[in-house]
């Protein structure tokens, strides 16, 4: 790896050039927040009803005592072999902030349309401790853009990241933002998809300052080029341009 060197002073020089650029973004991103602060809420009138490990659990329910929910859509189906390396990569990055975001008044759980079975295997060989649901017999998933059905799917038509698009598959990824009043009503405050959920991955941030970057180099130049569930790194396997690990040998048709 090939870099300008320079002297001490030199370096200070350009440093703090880029310092003045970076004040310039922080003070854009406090802004941006501030706008999404104050965008209008929407109210929830229906009641949704997940699974747990506990039993059933009202939307109102996962607020858990907290006036503020972050959910997690997370990219896994009914039956879903493969799971996703980027759902995978962002909720690890909860375990550590938990006992923070539960003591500042917010709630965090995950959601996937996979049955509470198929979810609790996966949790349980993670390790993961956050609240994590079923909305399979729900249509939670699909009034929130991240699910399809097959009528979708079939003419290539799904509203997703706020505009229509082929979702290319019957599961997808994104995070959502509620709010529960004093008198119990609920609202819809925020929600994001696609590279929106960056901001929950505090990695990134890290490999932003290294010298090689984020280094995704491989044929997808995104985290599918080396992110992998926690358990699998050193394992082999490979990742789909979408997003789903394939174990060593697992012997499906991708690799045919």
């Amino acid at each position: 790896m090939q870099h300008q060197i320079a002297s001490r002073e030199d370096w200070l020089r350009a440093r703090t050039a880029l310092l003045e650029k970076e004040k310039a973004l922080t003070r854009a991103r406090d802004a941006l927040s501030a706008e999404r602060r104050a965008l209008p809420w929407v109210r929830i009138e229906k009641e949704y009803l997940f699974d747990s490990a506990l039993g059933k659990l009202t939307l109102a329910e996962l607020f858990d005592g907290r006036s503020q929910l972050f959910i997690k859509h997370f990219m896994m189906g009914p039956g879903q072999a493969h799971h996703c390396v980027g759902c995978f990569f962002e909720v690890d990055h909860v375990e550590g902030i938990l006992v923070h975001l539960q003591n500042h008044d917010v709630t965090y759980a995950a959601v996937a349309r996979a049955p509470i079975g198929e979810i609790e295997a996966v949790r349980r060989r993670m390790g993961w401790n956050f609240p994590f649901v079923s909305s399979f017999d729900s249509s939670f998933n699909y009034d929130f853009n991240v699910s399809f059905t097959p009528e979708q799917l079939a003419t290539k038509s799904a509203f997703y990241n706020f505009r229509q698009t082929d979702a290319g598959m019957a599961d997808l990824s994104g995070n959502s933002v509620f709010y529960k009043d004093e008198n119990g009503q609920i609202f819809h405050t925020f929600s994001s998809f696609g590279r929106g959920g960056e901001q929950s991955l505090g990695t990134y941030g890290v490999l932003d300052m290294m010298p090689k970057g984020r280094n995704e180099t491989g044929p997808h130049h995104s985290l599918a080029d080396w992110v992998r569930p926690h358990d699998m790194y050193g394992k082999g396997g490979t990742v789909e341009g979408i997003g789903r690990y394939h174990a060593a040998g697992c012997g499906c048709a991708v690799h045919g």
